[in-house]
């Protein structure tokens, strides 16, 4: 049967280079009116756990939420979901350091740059800086990682390091830590104390 899932593989193979018939029978299918282009995996973990929690589910309002492997696709992604393909109001997050090349593309596109919100540095960074960094090192023990932690502190590489930038290095260092720790984040996170991109990106859809 198909689902939002189905049209985010649709999406992906057409970026890819596929054809977008699929994607475009999908989207009329399934009403589709929006997409949300986000880096990675976790950000989309910390998009749909937010959203979760304030009792919305974006499938069903319509939304993809969508994982473009890096910040260089969204050139691609704004051209087949945006104003020169499907049409779709785009939206997204992007870090301070991709902000240009996210305006070229979204440009390059036709495609408004008002509902794409810039994090300081990455999401990573402005979860562990609204929680502080004694709540997320209480949650890396409650999820049992406090010693593979530990050890990473201990790693010549990391001194020097603020404890911010530290955890979010550990975040990184196992497949999967990053998805994981994008909900277990946001599902910690006091209702008023949402990361400013994440709340206005939610606003906006």
């Amino acid at each position: 049967m198909a689902d939002m899932g189905s049209f985010r593989d649709a999406v992906t193979a057409w970026a890819a280079g596929g054809s977008g018939e699929p994607a475009r029978e999908l989207a009329a299918r399934l009403s589709v009116r929006a997409a949300v282009l986000l880096e990675g995996p976790s950000d989309v973990a910390a998009v749909d756990a937010l959203a979760a929690s304030r009792g919305r589910n974006l499938a069903d309002e319509g939304v993809c939420v969508l994982a473009m492997g890096g910040a260089m696709s969204i050139g691609r992604f704004a051209d087949r979901l945006g104003p020169p393909g499907l049409g779709l109001r785009l939206a997204g997050l992007c870090d301070e350091g991709e902000r240009g090349f996210y305006a070229r593309g979204l440009e390059r596109a036709g495609a408004p740059r008002q509902r794409f919100f810039v994090c300081a540095a990455d999401l990573e960074d402005e979860l562990i800086r609204a929680l502080g960094v004694p709540r997320v090192v209480e949650l890396v023990r409650a999820e049992g990682d406090l010693r593979p932690l530990e050890t990473f502190l201990r790693q010549p590489a990391q001194r020097g390091r603020i404890a911010g930038q530290q955890l979010r290095r550990f975040f990184g260092t196992k497949k999967g830590r990053k998805i994981h720790y994008g909900r277990v984040l946001v599902e910690a996170l006091d209702p008023d104390r949402a990361p400013a991109p994440l709340t206005a990106l939610l606003a906006a859809l």
